[in-house]
């Protein structure tokens, strides 16, 4: 009983091992140079920040978090996006899936005088995982959760995995 025991306890170990911390994936492809803010943090009530949805359109209408503005990437416009942007010391946090196209987006922001930019830990990736609430292009709770890629849906724990 013992060995059949260690044998789970090791595969599930091995598991765990399987992928590598988000902290390292995203120090491999950010400079950081936009202060992260943690899921948790965001889903406090009293966090009122505009959220900017740095993901291409046909992501933002599968599943993207509630009153969030699409601004994209590949399309992104900057003198676009600071129209919707009254204030310059208003909190924003920028996501994306996981937290590495939205830091580009969070830069930019930063460059153009912005000075409470946030770039969400994990993107909506993480804000799933966590079991909060994602909406679809008609504003209605979902599931699914579009997972941009094979390679980066390892990440997305919960939720129906989405693709083009």
């Amino acid at each position: 009983m013992k060995t059949k025991t260690f044998y789970i306890f090791l595969s599930f170990s091995l598991l765990g091992f399987s992928q590598k911390p988000l902290s390292e994936l995203l120090k491999k492809h950010n400079n950081e140079s936009v202060p992260y803010i943690s899921v948790q943090e965001l889903a406090i009530p009293k966090t009122n920040a505009i959220l900017l949805d740095a993901r291409e359109l046909g992501e933002y209408e599968v599943s993207h978090l509630k009153d969030a503005l699409h601004v994209g990437y590949n399309e992104f416009n900057l003198a676009n996006t600071t129209k919707k942007l009254n204030n310059k010391d208003q909190m924003i946090v920028v996501y994306c899936s996981l937290g590495i196209r939205s830091e580009d987006i969070a830069e930019q922001l930063k460059k153009e005088g912005y000075t409470n930019v946030y770039n969400l830990f994990g993107g909506i990736f993480e804000w799933k995982n966590n079991d909060f609430k994602v909406y679809d292009n008609k504003n209605k709770p979902t599931e699914n959760v579009h997972a941009f890629s094979e390679e980066w849906s390892q990440w997305l724990i919960k939720g129906n995995k989405i693709y083009d």
